[in-house]
């Protein structure tokens, strides 16, 4: 039995709470607040949650996935090396889904000759310095994909994404900004209360898949840098999903209008439940094993 929430068991079984209870050993008042949403397993004890799942015959982290209700499986289950091999693959697809997501002016084969190290003389010098700073934020991903996710992390890939491009990088923005086509007007960022909404992501018991994208929105939806949010977003996701072996998120030239509607309807509502179904949907590849 895989991922199957309490109240689902309850249902397609035709037991009791007071049954289930019995067969956990647990509180009658336990489990009823449990099936009924009045309490959530990430505020019970471990013992709590081992004894449902070993009376609903699943295992702890398939019940505690199921029962936080995102809906984002993971889609992919591949091994260190199938992952750094996908990672490479599709890496320099990556970089230029960055430069269409900032509506830079660049073709998927010019990015690739400057990625070679090859100048293009009807390119900007901003876009030349955009690609070849992705570049590096990839270098730096591939090199410590088993480092430890945090904020630090997050702040190391704008050091490279926004270099000489914004008025720092690499360090939380100080100051108000806006969002061009909306009145949405993300908020200063204080550090200590980033850094606890960052760990809340990145040990929920959420999938990885489903961390990489609420990481993706939570950093472009509160634009945490002065500038390359959405990339440096779309590479911290994606050093999750690496590090995971849960495939890779990139969107391709079609997809970029329907990301950038739902981006602004992020920015309009602050719901992104739209924005991470696209992203799961269509965004986030594999290997056809």
């Amino acid at each position: 039995m895989i991922n199957m929430r309490l109240k689902d068991y309850i249902s397609e079984r035709g037991i009791s709470i007071s049954s289930l209870s019995k067969e956990a050993n647990l509180p009658y008042s336990t489990v009823s607040e449990l099936v009924n949403g009045k309490k959530t397993l990430a505020k019970c004890s471990a013992e709590t949650v081992y004894s449902l799942s070993k009376a609903i015959g699943t295992t702890v982290e398939n019940l505690l996935v199921a029962e936080s209700g995102t809906g984002f499986a993971d889609k992919y289950s591949l091994t260190k090396a199938q992952s750094l091999f996908l990672a490479k693959k599709l890496w320099d697809e990556n970089v230029y889904c960055g430069m269409r997501m900032e509506n830079r002016n660049v073709t998927f084969p010019q990015t690739k000759t400057i990625l070679e190290g090859i100048n293009i003389p009807n390119v900007s010098l901003d876009d030349i310095t955009a690609i070849l700073n992705m570049r590096d934020a990839w270098k730096y991903l591939l090199g410590t994909v088993d480092e430890r996710l945090d904020l630090d992390y997050v702040c190391k890939l704008n050091s490279f994404i926004a270099r000489n491009e914004s008025l720092e990088w690499g360090v939380l923005r100080f100051g108000g900004v806006g969002i061009s086509g909306t009145e949405y007007k993300p908020p200063v960022p204080v550090r200590e209360k980033v850094e606890s909404e960052i760990r809340g992501i990145l040990f929920s018991y959420d999938t990885p898949t489903a961390r990489a994208l609420d990481l993706f929105c939570y950093i472009t939806y509160n634009q945490l840098f002065w500038d390359g949010n959405k990339r440096t977003a779309l590479v911290a996701a994606n050093k999750l999903l690496v590090s995971s072996g849960c495939g890779f998120m990139t969107i391709n030239e079609k997809g970029i209008p329907q990301f950038n509607t739902l981006l602004k309807e992020m920015y309009d509502t602050g719901n992104n439940g739209n924005l991470k179904q696209f992203l799961y949907s269509d965004a986030i590849l594999g290997l056809d094993l």
